[in-house]
């Protein structure tokens, strides 16, 4: 069963009243980076070098290619939840993938996700806009334990975290 944007605003902060949906809570984009080389995922992980792109005017002007994303709001999924996040339409419309994965019960950070540019002549994307909507789908129990992997408390300044 998922629940409902206005309850599931608890799980997610800041929220701002356009990012709650019926079905969930719209993400907004903080910062974007370009992989500067490759990664590799075998019996032990290496993920790529990436760098920071600084938006001009607001805004990141993004040719055709793939592109790390960060989102702005801190997620805290409870541990008899599992959150699924999807791109919001409009990228869709223009050209542009935004692909997320499953947040496991237990999962807290600022996630990141892989934005996909198709569209041939480039994307323009604004800081703070909304691009992904969260959808929080409540389990038939609770896990053993929650997420424990390496991206717990990823991207997160903990002093601002836990005040």
């Amino acid at each position: 069963m998922s629940v409902p944007g206005e309850d599931a605003a608890s799980f997610v902060r800041p929220v701002k009243s356009d990012q709650i949906q019926p079905a969930g809570i719209d993400l907004r984009v903080d910062r974007v980076y370009r992989f500067t080389s490759p990664g590799f995922l075998g019996s032990k992980r290496a993920l790529p070098e990436t760098e920071e792109l600084e938006p001009k005017n607001g805004a990141w002007n993004l040719a055709p290619g793939s592109y790390k994303v960060r989102f702005s709001e801190i997620v805290e999924v409870p541990l008899d939840f599992v959150g699924l996040c999807f791109p919001r339409s409009s990228l869709l419309r223009m050209g542009v993938i935004l692909a997320c994965t499953v947040w496991d019960p237990g999962y807290k950070g600022r996630g990141e996700a892989l934005l996909l540019v198709h569209n041939a002549h480039g994307f323009r994307l604004e800081k703070g806009v909304r691009v992904a909507q969260l959808v929080f789908v409540k389990m038939l129990r609770k896990p053993s334990r929650g997420y424990r992997g390496a991206y717990l408390g990823e991207n997160l300044d903990y002093q601002a975290y836990w005040y």
